[in-house]
């Protein structure tokens, strides 16, 4: 059995975890610790948690600790759910670490990752380096420690969201979103829906849509929308990715030109403006069409094909606001008015396919479907 001891400081701070401060030299840190990146298998199921390393700044800390009088005072923060004991606790806090690495590294890098792979690349010297440990009950304890530690530091915030349907018992803002991230997570990996690989996560960086703007269709739905009441059903999770999923299909089938092969640098319709304020479509025929299916979304969305501008000529928003078609940005002035000017137009077909419909169009009708 190959243990490795470090004598260290256990702090008090709370009853259900344990963290510990110690030095080690950064060889051993690298024998029982590793950095887990955040990716999917095959089905879809979320692994890991590390973004992607950055080279430019990785070497810029490699060359830094390449000097003489390097110093790096800020610990490598290490998370553990087995394989490490403390012995020879006495009262002022001082330990004993024991880690047993017979299997591998049982440690997992929570907050430090570029700096342990510079250290990793400084062959000159074996720099030791300071270890925050925590103790964690199991792997959700560990993913719920890592969204919490980096939650206040310059971590894509596409990252933290992709993490949080993974994990319990967080603060009320970071809950709030945790299903609109895993909807948006189904939608890009699930076989059976409309978008699936299109959907710009960290898994999945060959995606085109940002997923926090799918996110924001999902989480202004749930708040104000179709969603609130979907989500309070058995199977309201299902319901309501299977009607995002028919709605994007129904416009994907709807603007095919302006979608198939597109960036968001080339159509506005999978820019995160397009995709936002075509939620408040998705709303609109929701509430005043009965809109529910692919069928459904695809009737309602046919009065907008020649009144829009996703890849050329000008939006003509009104009669003094006209703009090219690639002045709309990702900004929520430009995402109201694009979504009020599409909304109106829905809005006006509604009402003409009541009047030419008569009583199939009433209210009571359209509510009954």
């Amino acid at each position: 059995m190959t243990i490795l001891k470090f004598p260290a400081i256990r702090a008090r701070q709370s009853e259900a975890h344990t963290v510990l401060s110690f030095a080690a030299l950064a060889s051993d840190l690298q024998k029982f610790a590793v950095i887990e990146r955040v990716a999917r298998d095959a089905t879809g199921g979320l692994s890991g948690f590390q973004r992607p390393q950055i080279a430019g700044h990785i070497r810029e800390i490699r060359d830094y600790l390449e000097k003489p009088e390097a110093i790096l005072p800020n610990p490598i923060v290490v998370a553990f759910t087995n394989n490490v004991d403390i012995s020879d606790e006495g009262s002022d806090g001082r330990c004993t670490v024991e880690i047993d690495i017979d299997a591998g590294p049982p440690g997992m890098v929570v907050d430090g990752q570029q700096r342990l792979t510079a250290l990793g690349q400084v062959f000159e010297k074996d720099f030791q380096v300071f270890v925050s440990a925590i103790i964690c009950r199991d792997d959700e304890e560990l993913r719920r420690q890592f969204v919490l530690i980096n939650n206040t530091r310059p971590l894509p915030k596409s990252l933290i969201y992709e993490l949080l349907p993974t994990v319990t018992g967080l603060p009320r803002r970071l809950g709030d979103r945790s299903m609109a991230a895993d909807i948006a997570a189904r939608l890009n990996y699930d076989e059976t829906s409309s978008l699936r690989g299109q959907v710009y996560q960290h898994t999945n960086p060959g995606g085109l849509i940002r997923d926090t703007a799918i996110q924001r269709v999902i989480i202004n739905s749930l708040s104000d929308g179709v969603m609130r009441e979907l989500i309070r059903e058995p199977d309201g999770a299902d319901l309501s990715f299977k009607l995002i999923s028919d709605f994007y299909e129904a416009v994907q089938y709807v603007f095919k030109d302006e979608w198939r092969g597109h960036t968001p640098k080339t159509s506005r319709l999978v820019h995160g403006a397009g995709i936002m304020s075509l939620g408040y479509v998705m709303e609109i025929l929701v509430l005043l069409d009965g809109a529910r299916t692919f069928d459904d979304f695809a009737k309602g969305l046919a009065c907008l094909v020649d009144n829009t501008a996703w890849t050329s000529g000008e939006w003509k928003f009104a009669e003094n606001d006209k703009r090219h078609w690639k002045s709309v940005q990702n900004v929520n002035r430009d995402i109201t008015t694009l979504a009020q000017y599409l909304v109106s137009i829905v809005r006006a077909d509604v009402r003409r396919r009541r009047n030419q419909n008569g009583s199939e169009g009433s209210p009571q009708k359209i509510a009954e479907r």
